[in-house]
């Protein structure tokens, strides 16, 4: 009998013991909610909440759409953490900076609120992340590739490859691939066709090549004549052009009727994909495109099974964007489940601090798009630009 009393008492002892030590230790995680920018706070039956912003509606939805669309996908395999769920918040900016400063704004007062998984556009990231940076909310982007949006804060991350790297990746294919050096450049005047083709200059000038023309157009228009007239004056053997689908489009259907039907025009990543291929019809013959599809892979391939199932489409086909969209998401959730932690009062919580450092120090995180590793600046790109031309309708990789 006091063999039994006394191995009752031990037990008794030892989960006080045990339930003692979980008390000093959720505590002890507390105090981390006291460093600056405080925690993220999810009560039980409420959801982590993930943002992405941008063009959903109107007339560059398609990369809203692709973007949300496979981050929606990304959302749905993840597991809880202790229990809670996840929730993607998509909003709609148009394309507007003005819109995602808003928007941003919104979310920054909600205590379940913790990481932006994409500001689509260049301008709208540069609008938000002094907004995100004072409230310590890391941005994940899949598509955002201005040079500059790196550039002296600690929140703004990206996977996709910077207008920097894809403008040297492209003047040098026109050089040393497609050997042309009389080249003309267009841009739409906007922060990512502008960034782009301004480097494309810069590339050109260290190789000692001139450009022979240089011109911007006004986005969203349907007349682009006079800007055409003036690069066929210089006979181009190739025209770059920086900026999105629509202008591009109204650029093919037109060029012909200046005598540059024989002129190929060479694009950025923000004007691939099938869009351009439906509005240019066989005036886009020719057109030579940048992608960042990855290679093929068993993840990428379960994906992609996946999208089409769910969206009646093959991902890709709206934007080149699906697969790093995907990723950002999963990134974004593994650097949480790195620091989050569950209080005494059954909350879960988020280190607001920790979790901007976790996602800018991201390492060796295997995604679609290859090994995810952030440099000090936030470039986590894991692959560089693929270029294709349209062949018989079809995006066809270019073989070197």
């Amino acid at each position: 009998m006091n063999h039994k009393k006394n191995s009752l008492v031990f037990w008794i002892a030892l989960l006080a013991i045990a339930f003692s030590a979980l008390s000093v230790s959720a505590q002890s995680d507390m105090t981390r909610c006291d460093a600056e920018g405080g925690c993220a706070r999810i009560e039980p039956g409420d959801t982590i909440k993930i943002g992405v912003a941008g063009p959903i509606t109107g007339e560059y939805a398609m990369y809203g759409q692709d973007i949300t669309e496979s981050q929606a996908i990304a959302i749905e395999n993840l597991e809880p953490i202790e229990g809670f769920g996840w929730e993607l918040l998509p909003e709609d900016t148009l394309g507007s900076a003005e819109t995602a400063v808003a928007v941003a704004n919104k979310w920054i007062t909600d205590p379940t609120f913790v990481a932006d998984a994409g500001n689509v556009f260049t301008a709208e990231s540069a609008a938000v992340i002094p907004i995100f940076e004072k409230a310590f909310i890391p941005m994940m982007s899949p598509s955002a590739t201005g040079a500059n949006l790196t550039v002296d804060n600690d929140v703004f991350n990206r996977l996709v490859f910077q207008d920097s790297a894809q403008g040297a990746f492209a003047a040098e294919f026109i050089l040393n691939t497609l050997k042309f050096s009389k080249v003309a450049i267009i841009h739409d005047g906007g922060d990512y066709g502008k960034g782009i083709a301004d480097t494309v200059v810069s590339t050109l000038r260290d190789a000692g090549i001139e450009p022979v023309a240089y011109e911007s157009i006004t986005a969203g228009e349907a007349d682009y004549g006079a800007v055409l007239a003036a690069v066929a004056s210089t006979k181009p053997e190739i025209i770059y052009y920086g900026g999105f689908t629509a202008e591009l489009s109204v650029l093919l259907n037109q060029k012909a009727q200046f005598g540059l039907a024989g002129t190929p025009i060479f694009s950025d990543d923000g004007a691939f994909g099938v869009e351009v291929l439906e509005k240019a019809g066989a005036n886009a013959e020719g057109l030579i495109g940048t992608s960042t599809v990855p290679g093929e892979s068993e993840a990428k391939l379960a994906f992609d099974a996946e999208y089409e199932e769910k969206y009646g489409r093959v991902p890709g086909s709206m934007s080149s964007f699906a697969w790093f969209s995907y990723d950002t998401v999963q990134v974004l959730a593994d650097r949480i489940r790195s620091v989050a932690f569950v209080g005494e009062d059954g909350n879960l919580y988020v280190p607001r601090a920790e979790l901007v450092k976790a996602v800018r120090t991201t390492s060796g995180f295997q995604g679609i798009t290859g090994e995810i590793t952030c440099s000090e600046v936030g470039e986590c790109n894991a692959s560089g630009p693929t270029f294709y031309r349209v062949v018989d309708g079809k995006w066809e990789i270019i073989s070197e």
